[in-house]
């Protein structure tokens, strides 16, 4: 009934090396590792147009949960080493090392984004955006995210969402609002009951 949410969808990212020079990538990088935690709204479009909601939450390093909205029986969690995709309705986990998600650029803050990043021009000097791309993989897709600079948001950023583009050239976009940075978020937001009937009854 439901599509596999954006985290999910998109490709594991290889390294793509740039120039170390470029300010606003160092800005983008300043913000990463300034950030402990952040919560928000966001919205998931998917290439038909048909859009999700839910709330997601972040706690670095490797903590990560996007909550659907009520009716979406899907969950998405990183727990500190693992990142799990739990299908509620067909009592399906799936499960991926944080290293080899592309939402490891969120959840590491001590990854050097300049060895595997790059900076896209968006004609907007208020905007910052930087793509995620491995040329020798195609087969990888694509992950851009965004920024707003706002002088009230860590180093002057503000993470407005991303954008994936699949092999087959499917688009999904995750748009945040209502983002708080760095306030205490519990370990128990990164549990999660596993559907399976011989699996263990929590994580």
């Amino acid at each position: 009934m439901f599509a596999r949410p954006l985290a999910f969808s998109l490709a594991i990212a290889a390294p793509v090396l740039i120039s170390a020079a470029e300010p606003e990538m160092a800005q983008v990088q300043q913000h990463l590792q300034g950030v402990s935690s952040m919560t928000a709204d966001f919205a998931q479009t998917d290439r038909n147009g048909r859009t999700l909601t839910g709330t997601m939450t972040l706690k670095r390093p490797g903590k990560i949960r996007f909550q659907y909205q009520k009716g979406v029986p899907q969950l998405i969690v990183a727990d500190g080493s693992s990142l799990y995709f739990i299908d509620y309705q067909v009592k399906q986990v799936d499960r991926w090392p944080i290293g080899n998600s592309p939402l490891a650029v969120l959840l590491n803050p001590k990854r050097d984004i300049t060895k595997f990043a790059k900076l896209k021009p968006t004609g907007d000097p208020r905007v910052v955006s930087i793509e995620v791309h491995d040329s020798a993989h195609p087969e990888y897709g694509r992950i851009t995210m965004i920024f707003q600079k706002n002088a009230a948001a860590p180093s002057g950023l503000m993470l407005q969402g991303w954008v994936a583009l699949d092999a087959q050239s499917n688009r999904t976009t995750i748009r945040l609002s209502n983002q708080r940075f760095n306030a205490a978020v519990p370990d128990s937001q990164f549990r999660w009951n596993d559907p399976r009937p011989k699996g263990p009854r929590a994580r």
